[in-house]
């Protein structure tokens, strides 16, 4: 959104004012992301969580970059090549380590983001786009961390793979057929390893491609705020620079932080140990399971165990799939007019029951498929379903939001998270709704 008050770049030095006239890099970078780009005042420390994501992508491409100079596609030397690289490589323990629990770092943040946007209605209008830009975002990091997942080829990487793509095989007729041409042959071998290799290499620009469009899809509207009420003014805003990128400054030391201790303290501990032995068709792990940021869809996968009209398997395979498409359509689900779950406490309580829902999932996904777990995740994968498609939109037709505040700055002197009694609709919705 561009705000009358923001300030315009004016380029002092000779050789900046001659490069802006011809290439007005320095003018983009100020209007998006220094002085020109004014921002509400009020954001907390849950909107550093996309500068951490971008963080961890640079992470990810410089590492993965360097990994590649000595990774081998071959079956037979690819398991070799990683050992190479974590002994004989200068730093490549590091290289390797950074790069691993760096997609571990990439989905706690994207993780956590998400969690943001459903708790402060960041996917409303009107800013679908850039929900829905997001949800594409999350789509291409998964499909690049399973890839990703399978390059080492130990154990654990060649039975993923076989478990992961013959879940294509149950699309009918199509199905054995996509997943023969996926893999380059009738199980993963050479010609997978080498295609994963490929497309895990390429599809990290891509995401930075999408970003873009997410970030410029963001400054069309401005930025969402916890206060869930749209800029009214210069009082209301600040300067994205010096304030929030000092602000972003700490988070990154924060989130490096954090980062360094599993690097150099727990550099396993997110992993597989069974990865850590080479790539065995004749041999099945008594337990296959994904990487953790993949097991709460594992488990909806799994929770469907009887042939209903289509086998038990492609049941399994097109909730798998729903669960991360129903994401698209949140911001027509939720209808209600108040943004924030501060203004929304039934609405509160029942995200509040979801993230306990897709932490059970994940616990689920990562056991032994006994009765009960099976049990558990039959539950816990009801509910999920049920809480967007029946829930959601019940709650939001129904629930009557607490008055908010009449602008940021009243928000922010009040210091009561927006919550004003003198307020009586939702300032900036579309439908606003009395309050109590």
């Amino acid at each position: 959104m561009s705000f009358p008050w923001a300030k315009h770049y004016e380029p002092k030095a000779p050789v900046m004012k001659w490069l802006d006239d011809r290439l007005p890099l320095p003018r983009l970078v100020y209007n998006a992301v220094g002085a020109g780009y004014p921002v509400p005042r009020n954001l907390n420390y849950f909107w550093n969580f996309g500068v951490l994501a971008g963080a961890a992508l640079v992470i990810q491409i410089v590492t993965g970059i360097v990994l590649a100079m000595h990774y081998s596609t071959d079956a037979n030397t690819a398991f070799d090549s990683v050992e190479a690289i974590m002994r004989d490589v200068n730093a490549g323990w590091f290289l390797r380590y950074a790069h691993a629990n760096g997609a571990s770092m990439f989905f706690i943040v994207v993780y956590t983001h998400i969690c943001r946007g459903l708790y402060y209605g960041s996917y409303k209008a009107p800013r679908e786009m850039v929900w829905l830009l997001g949800v594409v975002i999350f789509l291409l990091m998964m499909a690049t961390a399973f890839m990703g997942y399978v390059l080492p080829w130990g154990q654990m990487s060649f039975w993923g793979a076989q478990v992961i793509t013959g879940f294509f095989s149950a699309i009918p007729v199509v199905g054995e057929t996509i997943r023969v041409w996926l893999l380059g042959g009738y199980a993963p071998d050479a010609a997978a390893l080498n295609r994963f290799f490929s497309l895990h290499y390429l599809l990290p620009f891509v995401i930075a491609g999408v970003i873009i469009l997410h970030i410029w899809a963001l400054h069309i509207p401005g930025s969402s705020n916890p206060a869930g009420v749209e800029v009214k003014g210069e009082q209301d805003t600040v300067p994205f620079h010096p304030y929030y990128t000092a602000k972003d400054g700490i988070g990154l030391g924060v989130f490096l932080l954090v980062f360094a201790l599993f690097l150099f303290f727990a550099p396993n501990m997110l992993g597989h140990p069974d990865n850590y032995i080479p790539a065995n068709p004749l041999s099945t792990p008594a337990h296959i399971v994904p990487e953790w940021y993949f097991l709460p869809f594992y488990a909806i996968l799994k929770s469907f165990t009887v042939d209903f009209i289509l086998p038990a398997k492609l049941w399994g395979v097109l909730a798998m799939f729903g669960s991360i498409l129903l994401l698209f359509f949140l911001p027509w689900l939720d209808t209600s007019p108040a943004r924030t779950a501060n203004h929304r406490p039934r609405y509160r309580m029942f995200l509040i029951i979801l993230l306990v829902d897709v932490l059970i999932l994940g616990y689920v996904g990562g056991a032994e498929a006994s009765k009960t777990n099976v049990l558990i995740g039959q539950i816990t994968t009801a509910y999920y379903f049920l809480h967007f498609l029946v829930i959601l939109p019940i709650v939001s037709a129904t629930e009557r939001p607490k008055p908010v505040a009449n602008s940021i700055t009243e928000a922010v002197l009040k210091g009561k998270g927006g919550t004003a009694p003198a307020k009586s609709a939702i300032e900036g919705s579309p439908n606003p709704m009395p309050a109590e």
